[in-house]
């Protein structure tokens, strides 16, 4: 094919593509537009999850009659001049592709007055392309209505999600910049109903309370000096915010928020610094709750990284790191005190160590005379735990029953760390993760009951458990409700956004319903799928998860036996669900050449 220059729509909606995700993608844009113009109310109402309408209206300054046609012309902005302004961006937006992207895949109508001007302008522009222009009355500030979202793009169109799920986006890009900005009003509308509106107080707290709920609030913990106005951006890091105390935490990283100059980003490294910084204060696998801004001189950030603008490079990222981790440490110790070690130990010496210590003196001497220790009682043979009923157990292989992938019969020698199991087998020693070992045999037993019976064995609850989730989650609920259901939860609308849990999956029996619920939710919400699963295949590896022995816990040797046991029938014992090994194998000849006997 020769060469050739694209039309002006084509590569529109090829930028458009980049910019413009769903529909929340577009809430983002109008809000940062909202906030860099100066707002101090920002209102958000969007219709059957943004898919139909999108209204973002602000009291921000509004654009001059003469530049509202520019507005939506692509690389027409008003925040850069020249490419060293890229080195100090101070704004959201900057890139001047926003409003041009969204208008080349939907029918924008944009309604603004400059707060210098009589009268506003109403342009409405379908598909990129200007159809009406007229004077109008309308208060200083812009609204900005976006209908019918990829209306002429239908490839992208059938990949939106219901309107709950992407309502759950919608929500969530709202909470963060209402946390980024608590002296800015939002409110947040979904059909008609008002889902949460911030006081624009100025204090974070009040924010938190309202986007994370009053009972997370109080549980929170001040990190630097949060009552402060907004200072100039600092050459060295500035962190503060708030962190939840060590009792408040979740299953997932998705409650650590982070702000960089009052920027919504997502790094994991200083997300990791966050969770370091809990070293020793919260449950393996869980995971705080986090509102942390950083102030840092724009020069020493590149935000110009990717479209979205949610990834940022440092000048210093170590620099950066220590000083979110040493913060939010500070902040922890100063509630919860961490006990120092004494300086000095005294241990007892065991019978017979004085005698002990001097033979082996001699003997490291050459001397000749024979090795004497202190005569001890012959210890008795060590006890060994047997399964009470041995029928019950069964050998789980047999000749007439090959074993998937020909996992040798193990010999179980004991347990490492309280994590990993040691096994000797004909060829060698196996290490296997306990956690990982357990996932697989659930994994696959869950998957054989439910190709069987069609669905999980649940167990009832005697008494309905009520949870309250936010908007993300209610979409999940409503999307997945056949998969949810079949995979053993019952789960039953009750009120606005509450629901009853009547019943859980049997393996998950004597858990908390609650977070085995908001556990699963989360990790669907995440949408993390790198094995190319089914729906119902994801659900069960997550319960799975949940239902597993931990590490960090001691088995007997009759459960290490048994776990063991049923590994060796699995189809495919290496590997968990996720693709992590379940073991490692070290030969014989391997033990020999660490050794150093080959």
């Amino acid at each position: 094919m020769p060469i050739r220059v694209l039309p002006p729509e084509v590569a529109d909606k090829i930028a458009a593509g980049e910019v413009v995700e769903r529909p929340a993608s577009v809430v983002k844009e109008l809000i940062e537009n909202a906030l860099d113009a100066g707002a101090r109310t920002v209102r958000v109402e969007i219709r059957e999850g943004g898919i139909r309408q999108i209204k973002v209206q602000d009291d921000g300054s509004g654009i001059p009659a003469a530049e509202v046609p520019l507005a939506v012309r692509r690389h027409a902005t008003s925040k850069i001049a020249t490419a060293e302004d890229l080195e100090a961006i101070r704004t959201l937006g900057f890139r001047g592709e926003a409003l041009a992207s969204i208008a080349s895949v939907s029918l924008l109508t944009l309604i603004t007055r400059h707060r210098e001007e009589a009268t506003g302008t109403r342009l409405v522009v379908e598909g990129g392309r200007v159809q009406h222009q007229e004077r109008v009355g309308h208060p200083a500030g812009t609204t900005v209505i976006v209908e019918h979202l990829f209306f002429n793009t239908p490839a992208r169109r059938k990949f939106l999600k219901t309107p709950r799920t992407e309502a759950g986006h919608i929500h969530r890009v709202v909470s963060h910049y209402a946390l980024a900005y608590p002296e800015v009003r939002f409110t947040y509308i979904s059909d008609g109903r008002v889902v949460f509106q911030t006081p624009g107080s100025g204090r974070l707290l009040d924010a938190v309370a309202v986007v994370m709920g009053k009972e997370m609030a109080a549980q929170m913990i001040p990190v630097g000096e949060v009552e402060m106005p907004w200072p100039e951006a600092p050459p060295n890091p500035r962190v503060w915010g708030y962190v939840g105390d060590p009792a408040l935490h979740r299953a997932n990283r998705q409650y650590i928020t982070i702000f960089l100059n009052r920027r919504w980003i997502q790094d994991y490294k200083l997300s990791q610094a966050i969770v370091q910084a809990y070293h020793t204060f919260l449950p393996v696998g869980r995971y705080p709750v986090a509102v942390i801004h950083v102030g840092l001189d724009p020069r020493l950030v590149d935000v110009n990284v990717h479209p979205t603008k949610a990834e940022v490079r440092f000048r210093d990222p170590r620099a950066v790191f220590a000083a979110v981790q040493k913060a939010v440490r500070a902040a922890l110790v100063q509630v919860h005190p961490v006990r120092e070690p004494r300086a000095e130990v005294h241990w007892s010496q065991p019978p017979g160590w004085a005698e002990r210590r001097q033979s082996l003196v001699e003997a490291g001497q050459g001397s000749q005379q024979e090795l004497t220790l202190p005569v001890e009682e012959e210890p008795g043979p060590l006890p060994v735990s047997r399964d009470p009923h041995p029928e019950t157990n069964p050998p789980l292989t047999s000749p007439s029953q090959p074993r998937g992938k020909l996992l040798p019969l193990l010999r179980v020698i004991g347990q490492v760390g309280a994590t990993y199991i040691v096994a000797e087998g004909p060829d060698g020693l196996y290490l296997i993760d306990q956690h990982a070992a357990h996932e697989r045999v659930l994994y696959e037993k869950l998957m054989a009951e439910r190709a069987r019976q069609g669905q999980v064995a649940r167990q009832q609850l005697l008494t309905p458990v009520p949870i309250t989730v936010d908007s993300e989650l209610a979409g999940i609920v409503a999307e997945h409700a056949a998969a949810l259901e079949a995979s053993g939860f019952e789960i039953e609308v009750f009120g606005k956004d509450t629901y009853l849990i009547r019943a859980i999956p049997a393996v998950l029996s004597g858990q908390d319903p609650t977070r085995v619920v908001e556990e699963v939710l989360r990790g669907l919400a995440e949408e993390k799928d790198v094995t190319g699963d089914t729906l119902e295949e994801r659900l069960i590896t997550l319960i799975c998860k949940r239902a597993a022995v931990k590490g960090g816990q001691v088995l007997s040797d009759a459960e290490m036996r048994a776990l063991v046991r049923e590994l060796e029938a699995c189809e495919t014992p290496h590997t968990c669900p996720h693709g992590r090994p379940t073991m490692l194998h070290i030969t014989a000849q391997e033990l020999a050449k660490l050794f150093g006997r080959l």
